[in-house]
Formats: structure tokens, sequence, C-alpha cells
């Protein structure tokens, strides 16, 4: 007898821009297959490597699918099988125990992007702990920084439409490496270069979006501002400049043209490690090109002055006039776009207040500064959709923490990760296809439902339904923590906000994906075509009143990286550390899965032929890399497609990878970036040895 295919709508929950409409393909209740929905203009049915292996994942034979408790030494990764009844009591009483002890705030949450869905992303873990009065966790460990620049400039996170790309003239890939990253963005980018555009890449390392460009720029990491500020020289001194543009919808132009008179390519060049030529030819380029799009990605702001860069990069459409073209200005993030009702998800107002202060906050980038603080001792750390054990910086420190005896650890995931093996409770969570979420993205202008499509693997859970059932064992009696997975999706969003006008839940449910409304040019969404920036003044701000109430420098300017080549670091560790992701993992997610970790191999340390004779390294020798934080040992890879004086390490792998001794997050540091707090996981230096 031949066995029918429900077909059941999903969304992908990983940490990418795409945000691809799934359809899971069911048969006698078991995942048979995931596809891409060829109805999603977006992605189009395509899918990246690692979701079309999807069912692979889920029923992983490593998979965890009953509650844990550690019986060897914290690392070893030794455990029992336990009741979830046992692991509910032991984690309520723990938790407790602790917060009569030492306070609610020696308990912290730790997670982030292992999924996306609004649900599992934060809701009733936020209302559980915000309940408890736990220390908050400041999630910053991705985008807050760029996020910051770009609101700061523009008022909102709001850009190009991703679809529009393909009629641009001029594309210009920032700091990003959408082959690996934002794959249905490069199928655009593609399509315009057969119409006939010019790609420019602008990075570091020659990725494999950078070697199919037309033009390569490498660029010194941390240095990007420097090169913005001499595109806008030349902009101003030549006169590219949309003076319409700038006289209706630009605050500042005046004190912006005397800060950049002082940026000339030359300077710029000396910062930067372009010539002056390549400077000159790709502003004259970008000024000629109406329909320009830049796309900025999150790698250029992960260093010291990582905000102010990405508000000086986004300054240079609305000189041009960019915006006015569907296919022309820029594109960060879009997470801006969604009207959520992040409120009612998180429930803010659940958190006890001790004269008249809220529980404190702790940024996610300085877990091992938290860890191993005996002023503010942290006592419990819950860990879900993360692996901070890999992907946190100052790794040694991290570890330290999590190694302490007097810290209860709790990891709720689907395998026993680099931070599970760490854990006290080991918890089982599920995957995609076995709960009900919703979806935003922030590459695109989409609403992505997510429906279940089988059981629960094991005995897992959904983040929603382990709070729900922690809420209960530790006595909490808000009726929010009795809300059903349903009505958390139905309330996500502000269904009376302009840019769901005309939508409604009813029809996300029937087509599985909900365009927002916002203006539309050539049938595509231009944000600021005709101004409409979030800003106080209503328009681009050039100069920003609300940096300078900061004590931030109000214009456009140059912040070096923290581990510059004028830091103090420069002459014990001369390299500069580039750490972007391997194609195949999303930060450490899939890396365990042979089939897609298999054509990586062993992680390598790629160093160009000056460096590489400098120190006497040839191509395949071992070699270690470190600094005053860690060592890293592992096989180098002699190649030009890493400029000199920077090394690059794909990165991804879990800790106990053959053929690597230590961790590339061992070299990363745990300071901060200008604004927002965020990530300096590519402000780092390093030295490298043979062995």
């Amino acid at each position: 007898m031949n066995t029918q295919t429900r077909i059941i709508k999903g969304a992908c929950p990983h940490d990418c821009p795409d945000t691809c409409a799934l359809e899971y393909h069911v048969a006698d209740g078991k995942l048979i297959d995931v596809k891409g929905s060829a109805t999603h203009s977006v992605t189009a049915g395509v899918l990246c490597t690692k979701v079309a292996k999807y069912a692979l994942r889920t029923y992983h034979l490593t998979r965890v699918k009953t509650p844990m408790k550690r019986v060897g030494a914290k690392g070893e990764g030794k455990f029992v099988p336990i009741s979830w009844d046992e692991a509910l009591t032991t984690i309520a009483s723990k938790l407790k125990s602790i917060a009569a002890e030492h306070g609610a705030e020696a308990i912290l949450p730790y997670s982030y992007a292992g999924n996306m869905g609004m649900l599992q992303y934060g809701s009733m873990d936020r209302r559980f702990f915000h309940a408890l009065g736990a220390s908050q966790l400041d999630r910053t460990i991705c985008a807050s920084a760029g996020a910051a620049g770009l609101t700061a400039t523009l008022g909102s996170r709001l850009g190009t439409d991703m679809e529009a790309f393909a009629q641009s003239e001029l594309i210009i890939l920032w700091g990003t490496n959408p082959i690996t990253s934002n794959l249905h963005l490069w199928s655009r980018c593609q399509e315009a270069k057969r119409r006939g555009a010019k790609l420019i890449a602008i990075d570091p390392y020659r990725s494999l979006s950078a070697d199919k460009c037309h033009q390569w720029l490498p660029i010194k990491p941390g240095t990007d501002a420097a090169l913005a500020l001499a595109m806008m020289h030349v902009l101003v001194r030549d006169d590219l400049l949309d003076h319409e543009y700038i006289a209706k919808y630009t605050l500042g132009f005046a004190e912006l043209k005397a800060r950049v008179a002082e940026w000339t390519p030359a300077r710029a060049a000396e910062i930067c490690g372009l010539s002056v030529d390549e400077i000159e030819a790709l502003a004259t380029a970008y000024g000629r090109t109406k329909k320009a799009a830049i796309r900025l990605n999150y790698g250029m702001q992960r260093h010291g002055g990582g905000g102010m860069a990405t508000r000086t990069i986004a300054c240079l459409p609305a000189l041009t006039g960019a915006w006015r073209e569907a296919s022309g200005g820029l594109l960060l993030s879009t997470s801006g776009a969604y009207p959520m009702n992040l409120a009612y998800l998180e429930r803010p107002d659940l958190m006890p207040r001790v004269d008249g202060k809220l529980p404190r906050m702790v940024n996610m980038n300085q877990l091992g500064e938290a860890l191993a603080s005996e002023s503010a001792p942290i006592k419990a750390l819950f860990v879900y959709n993360s692996n901070p054990a890999a992907v946190a910086p100052d790794g040694n420190e991290v570890l330290r923490g999590l190694a302490r005896e007097d810290l209860f650890s709790v990891v709720h995931d689907i395998f026993v990760t680099d931070t599970a093996r760490y854990a006290d409770i080991v918890l089982p969570a599920t995957t995609s296809p076995e709960h009900d979420d919703v979806n935003r993205s922030y590459g695109h202008y989409d609403i992505v439902l997510n429906r279940r499509a089988i059981d629960p693997v094991g005995e897992s859970l959904p983040n929603t339904e382990l709070f729900r059932r922690l809420a209960k064992a530790m006595g909490l009696t808000d009726p929010c923590f009795d809300e059903s997975d349903e009505s958390m999706i139905r309330h996500a969003f502000d269904w009376t906000h302009p840019s769901l006008a005309g939508a409604s839940f009813e029809a996300l449910e029937r087509d599985g994906v909900l365009r927002l409304n916002y203006p539309k040019r050539d049938g595509f969404i231009t944000p600021f075509a005709e101004g409409g920036f979030g800003t106080a003044s209503g328009k681009c701000e050039f100069y920003s009143a609300t940096l300078a109430a900061r004590g931030l420098d109000p214009l456009p300017t140059y912040t070096p990286p923290h581990e510059g080549e004028d830091s103090e670091l420069m002459r014990e560790f001369p390299l500069s550390l580039n750490t972007p992701p391997a194609r195949n993992f999303m930060n450490s997610t899939f890396a365990n899965i042979t089939e897609l970790a298999a054509p990586h191999g062993a992680p390598t340390l790629q160093l160009n032929p000056v460096d590489a004779a400098a120190r006497g390294v040839a191509d395949g020798q071992r070699v270690r890399v470190f600094n005053h934080r860690g060592v890293m040992k592992l096989a180098a890879m002699v190649t030009d497609d890493t400029r000199a004086g920077v090394t690059t390490i794909l990165w991804g792998h879990w800790r106990d990878h053959p053929g690597a001794e230590g961790f590339v997050n061992d070299l990363t540091s745990q300071a901060l970036a200008d604004m927002g707090g965020g990530a300096t996981f590519y402000d780092c230096r390093v030295e490298v040895a043979a062995m």
C-alpha cells in the first residue's frame, strides 16, 4: 500500500537573513524530506546545503532524547537518563535555594539565535526569568553595534529589498560572503551580473563570493569607516551628489562636508591598506551609478569602532540619492520593519524592582568575566538556543567558569554540545518540524509561519513547554504561564500597525508567508525613496544629536580597532585574526553532522605567502597561533586569499574536532564595540609560529 505524503508549511529557524519558507514532507508520522517552498518569492524553493539535509539533524543518532544528569566530572560529558519529573524537581529546588541564599540575580539565562522563531527565541522563557527576578542577559553577540549605528543614522533597521538587487547596476558586498550567509541575495547578485552589473567585494579575505566578483578590495580589518569617509570626500569634491535629496531628506550636510574634507583618499589609503587609485575608482563608480546597492553585513561591525563604521557607510546612499531607486540604497537588516509585540511575548513587567532598579544586566559577550566575578557571583546558568563554550569570546575564561563546581548549570539542546558537556542537567529540545512558531526576517520583509509537522522525537520539549512546566514547578501562578503557543503566535505581531494594513493572521495561516505593507517602487519595497526616516528629525542624520548626547562623535568618523596596528599589542602580535563562518555551519550548529562537516575537513589557518615566508611556515605545516588569551595548534594553508598582515580561520567546528588543539574563540576578546555593547570577534591580534 502506498503511503500518502503530507506537506506542512514551515520556516527555517536558523540565524540567517533569508528565513526560507519550507515544506515538511511527512509520511507515517515521520519527516522524510525538507524542501523549500516554491511559492515564496524571496527564496523560491531553493535551500542551502545545511537545511536541505534537515531530516538528518532531526533524526541524528546522537540526538538528546531524554533528560539527563551528570555523573562524571564537568567537561567529561558523562550523563545518565532521568525522568522529566526528576529533572524539573531538581532544577526548581536548586533555583529556589540559590535565589534564597544569593538572590535571584545569581541566576543567569544564556540564549541567542539557535532558534529564531519568535516563540522559541523569546517568549515563555523570558516570562519565566523575568518573574524570578533573574539577571537579564544583554543579547549583543551578533548585530548590536551595527544596529545602533544604523539606527542613529536612518532611525530604524530597514533597507533595500533583497529581491531588488537583481536590478542593480553596481553592487558592493561590504564585509559579507553571501554564498555562505545570504544565498538568495547571492542569486540576485548573479542575476544582476548577467544583466551587466559590476560586483565589488570589500573584505580582508577573498571569500567564495569575493572570488566571483569583478573586483576584490582587501581592506585591513576594522578600517571600513576610513574608506567610507574617503568615498564621501570624492563624492563631495567631484559633486557626485543628489542635492535635492540632501536638501529635503538629510540633516547636517554642511557639518559632514567639513568633516570629509579632511579625509582624502591618500589619508584613508594609509589606514585601510588600499591604493589611492582603488579608492578613487570605487567612489567615482558609486557616485555615477544611481542603481548602486550596498550589502553590508555584520562582520565589519565586530570591531572596536563597529557601530560608527556602520553609521558612516550608511550615510553614502543619502548623499547620492541612491535611496530613490528600488535597486539602490543599502541593506544591513530589515528586522526593524516588523511590528512585534515583544512586551506581550516577554512580559518585562513581571520583573521585580528593588529600590526602583530592575535586575542587573549581563552582557553575553562577557560571560567569562561574569562567571569569574566574586563580587556579583553567578550560581546558576541556564543555557538554551546557544553554545557559549564554542561561540562566546575568550573561551578559556568561559570554560573555567563552566567548570566551577559551585555553578549549577542546565542546558536545553538537541545535542550534547561543547557547553552541555559541562552541564549538571541536560534537557532534550525540539527541532523546528516538532513545534509551532512564527518567524520574522532580518534580510527580507516577509513573516513566515512554522507549523508542527511531526511529534517531538523522544521526550523532547520546545522552549515554550519547558518553561511552562518549570513555572509550575517553581510555584509561579501568573496566568501568562498557561498561555498556549497558538495564542502567543496570534499575538506576536501588532495587527493594527500600518505595515500590516489589509493583512490578517488568517491570511498568514492560509499562505504560510505574509509580505509587510511598505511603500513600493517598481514592485519592490523602497523605505526611504521619499525620506520617511525614523530619526527624531525624520531625516537621514549625518549629524546625530542622539550620539552627541551619549558622548559620541555626532558626525561620521573613524574609530581605530581596539587591537589595531597602532595598539600596544602590535609589536608582540603583528597579525590580525579574521574568523569568518564556514559554509556548511551556522555558527556551531550543524558542525556535528558528518555529511556537512566532512567537506571542510579539519580547521586550518590561512596565511598570506608574505607572512608565511617571514615565519618559515610551509603549506600544510603545523603551526601555533597565539596571543595573551590562548593558543591554537592546527595546519597552515599558505594562500593569497587572505591579505598580508591578516590570518584567517574559518570557524564553526566544535572544540573536540580532530586535527586541531585549542579553539578559535580561545583567542578572541571580551572587549565591547563602541555602540550597543557589541562583540569584537574580528578585533584580535595574534602571532603565528611554525612547529
